[in-house]
């Protein structure tokens, strides 16, 4: 089938301002993440002077007296209810004061930090060790690892994952299952019914209490990895539309200006119409042959054109020539392509309608569409990794049709890693990896170049994926077929979704005629 193409070749007509909108969106990305890479750097740097456990915690006061007030209470029901409720024999004694060194604790907490106060890596991972050997004391006067609440051993270790380091967590881990290995040998009797038929305290069989530490084992390890992984997915993607936000946000600051500039012509409007106003009864009373009536002529003329500059600045976004507020595909795709066609890799465009089986076009005119900086920053991303990592060619090509309308980025360079495809587009999945060799995330050893050297955040496609979705697109990501290699990134739009408002449409402009099927594309 006969491809429709057309090369833009031709400089398209832009205002400066709306020009610089995709590349500001750039410079803001690349500056939250030269900022969040020298954060990582500040708390891997072991010459640094704040400690780097200081910036990994994230257990405030609060919470750890609320849970330990909590376990207080939950401790002392509990006690009660068997020596009181129950009636079986215990050491209650020391059952209470090992719960009151607990409360104590907590008082003594808030008495010494404020309730808003965060504890550094080592104060918590302190304190979750005490709750540790605190529970473990109680477990072995009541019977040792045979007592059913030996499986809050795991708590401690859930509380470290969801907000400590790994680290930590592993030695809190460990600290428990020792204190549950030390009491399937040593505890005291459990409590029990003293008229029971049976000779002698409860006796469990050592290959169930063996069981029973096995159990606690396999819940320390599930609870900590699965609690872990949560908390880092939500750290971050926390962090990513953080980063969301923040190129938005300077998108949004740079709008503001057009505000301030209409509030500078309002301001300018007075004082500029009485120059004018002076200039011309000077233009009238000095005489023709007077040596300062042609600079108070140049002075009257410059004013005037000044009070049409501000008279644009002023105008509303419905008197803005429709050439600067909406673009057609292939406008879109030149705005996009424009800083980066360095001349490293050639970047072609081919821009036309689908072709039906029947050999006729499925949409006759180009769609045009508003002037959206987010879409412009999002297509800009994957141009920007698609010539980051070709060998020499990045082919973008565009189909049209009434209902929908698509965009495919495709180089000519070693493609993803198949096992990233399905989580590509995630914040924290580069395709940048900050090693010597500098590959990309794929199969293949071609080095990349040296804007990936220093690796990514990976925060790159995340953003351009979002920016995307909110205009109605569909984005997709994969590597070529039928030959050749190379990464593949297709965006997909309905038609209306895409499309501007009829009253702010220039005048579409109909395809070209089909090529001959010998044509050079």
């Amino acid at each position: 089938m006969t491809q429709i193409a057309r090369v833009r070749t031709t400089e398209l007509p832009q205002s400066r301002s709306l020009r610089s909108g995709g590349r500001c969106y750039s410079a803001s990305t690349a500056f939250y993440e030269e900022q969040m890479a020298k954060a990582e750097a500040r708390k891997t740097n072991a010459g640094d002077r704040v400690p780097a456990d200081i910036w990994e915690s994230r257990l405030r006061l609060q919470t750890t007296v609320r849970l330990r007030w909590f376990a207080v209470i939950g401790q002392t029901l509990a006690v009660m209810a068997v020596a009181f409720g129950m009636r079986f024999p215990m050491p209650i004694g020391y059952c209470l004061a090992i719960i009151a060194c607990s409360a104590w604790l907590n008082v003594f907490l808030r008495m010494r930090y404020s309730s808003r106060h965060r504890l550094d890596t080592g104060l918590a991972t302190a304190l979750l060790i005490y709750d540790t050997l605190q529970l473990a004391s109680l477990l072995y006067l009541t019977g040792g690892i045979a007592n059913p609440f030996s499986i809050l051993l795991v708590a401690p270790v859930t509380v470290s994952a969801s907000t400590l380091p790994p680290r930590n967590t592993v030695l809190i881990g460990a600290v428990a299952f020792a204190c549950a290995a030390l009491l399937v040998n040593f505890y005291l009797p459990l409590p029990w019914d003293p008229e029971f038929p049976m000779a002698g305290p409860l006796s469990i069989p050592p290959i169930y209490s063996l069981g029973i530490l096995a159990a606690i084992a396999s819940c320390l390890i599930f609870m900590a990895l699965y609690t872990s992984r949560l908390s880092k997915e939500s750290r971050q993607m926390s962090a990513a539309l953080a980063a969301t936000e923040m190129v938005l946000a300077h998108e949004q600051k740079l709008h503001a200006l057009d505000g301030l500039a209409a509030a500078a012509a309002h301001e300018l409007g007075t004082p500029l119409a009485t120059i004018v106003l002076v200039t011309k009864e000077m233009v009238r009373d000095v005489p023709k042959d007077s040596p300062y009536r042609e600079d108070i002529e140049l002075l009257n003329s410059q004013a005037l054109r000044c009070r049409e500059l501000l008279k644009k600045l002023t105008q509303s976004p419905e008197e803005q020539d429709p050439l600067h507020s909406t673009l057609t595909v292939g406008q879109l795709l030149e705005e996009a392509t424009e800083p980066y066609r360095t001349g490293k890799v050639t970047i072609v465009i081919d821009a036309g309608p689908s072709m039906l089986q029947s050999g006729q076009l499925a949409g006759n005119t180009e769609p045009v569409g508003e002037r959206r900086p987010g879409v412009i920053h999002g297509l800009g991303n994957i141009i920007e990794n698609a010539v980051d990592f070709a060998r020499e060619r990045v082919e973008i090509t565009a189909r049209w049709t009434d209902r929908d309308i698509s965009i495919v980025v495709a180089d000519d360079g070693i493609g993803f890693k198949p096992e990233i495809l399905e989580t590509i587009g995630e914040p924290y999945v580069t395709t940048r990896q900050a090693s010597k060799a500098g590959s990309r995330s794929a199969a293949g050893d071609q080095p990349a170049p040296p804007a990936a050297h220093a690796g990514g955040l990976g925060l790159g496609f995340f953003i351009a994926k979002t920016l995307l979705e909110r205009s109605g697109a569909t984005v997709s990501f994969g590597n070529r077929t039928g030959g050749g290699t190379g990464a593949v990134v297709s965006v997909a739009w309905p038609r209306r979704a895409f499309e501007a408002s009829e009253g702010t449409w220039p005048a579409p402009r109909p395809a070209p005629n089909p090529p001959s099927p010998t044509a050079n594309r």
